[in-house]
């Protein structure tokens, strides 16, 4: 297994890093998107409301259930492109349609434009007659994080939320807290302290920090339905995930929590080459539908 992570890491360390906004998104684009989807998946892109989406099919898949996806990439990066390989593969492991989602990018679009456009997704997919209970939302990373936002806000309002939720290397605190920021630091390729605020000052800009929108992890989490949380353990992420899943069950959620030894941040996107990617999605997949019954 360990040749199998050694050799993405290699991938990810193979240029050096990239500086500024545009090379970032580039980057991200690239590595994401390295190993092309399946050629049995079907693709179109759809029009949320001014926001770009994208569904896409595998064989087999229910169109009546949905998995909504927010990408990761620090709120500042990432891409319908990035993300594709994985979101495509999450749908075809959960046998349903995924929507994937290009909200706007911070710094040109500070919080909240990323969960406007989240809700505007939702939206989208209740207009199309989706039942509630039949959408899977989840996301890696900063996708996590809204992820998070949006059922919060849904339950806010007293409206109807999915059926669970799915967070993979979720990016649960602004305010960069977690011990394992600096435990974590020398094993994990991509993620670091400096970067992360970097991407938090251009997300949040003078906001709290501390706002449970933008932190999810300060969120009063009661009513919050099932969620899954994966991670590995080669991440300066690890406590993001770990407080989240804890502070979740403290609130009575439904919450599973899967460390990953020797995984880097959001690994399941390289699962074209990597086992436990693909494995990591197969347990993403039985957790959706086990809660979309």
């Amino acid at each position: 297994m360990s040749h199998e992570i050694d050799a993405i890491r290699a991938l990810l360390t193979s240029k050096p890093r990239p500086v500024g906004w545009a090379e970032r998104r580039a980057r991200i684009d690239e590595v994401g998107s390295v190993w092309p989807v399946a050629d049995d998946i079907r693709l179109e892109a759809v029009d949320l409301g001014g926001v770009p989406g994208e569904v896409s099919a595998a064989p087999g898949s229910d169109a009546s259930r949905v998995l909504l996806f927010f990408h990761g990439g620090g709120y500042c990066s990432g891409s319908i492109v990035s993300h594709r390989r994985m979101v495509t593969e999450a749908g075809r492991a959960a046998r349903m349609r995924t929507l994937a989602v290009g909200y706007r990018l911070a710094p040109e679009h500070p919080f909240p434009a990323a969960h406007e456009d989240a809700l505007k997704a939702w939206r989208y997919l209740r207009g199309q007659g989706i039942a509630a209970e039949h959408i899977a939302v989840g996301g890696d990373s900063a996708g996590g994080n809204l992820t998070i936002g949006l059922i919060n806000r849904l339950r806010a309002a007293g409206e109807a939320g999915p059926a669970c939720a799915w967070l993979a290397s979720p990016w649960t605190d602004l305010t960069m807290s977690g011990a394992s920021l600096a435990t974590k630091d020398a094993v994990d390729p991509l993620i670091h302290k400096p970067y992360l605020e970097e991407l938090a000052a251009a997300y949040a800009g003078t906001a709290d920090r501390r706002d449970p929108l933008i932190s999810p992890l300060f969120a009063d989490l009661r009513g919050f339905p099932p969620v899954l949380v994966q991670v590995g353990s080669a991440e300066t992420l690890l406590d993001d995930a770990a407080r989240f899943a804890k502070a979740a069950g403290a609130a009575d959620v439904a919450v599973t929590l899967e460390v990953w030894p020797h995984m880097i941040h959001a690994w399941p996107m390289w699962n074209a080459k990597l086992a436990d990617g693909r494995k990591a999605l197969e347990r993403a997949g039985e957790f959706m539908r086990r809660w979309i019954a």
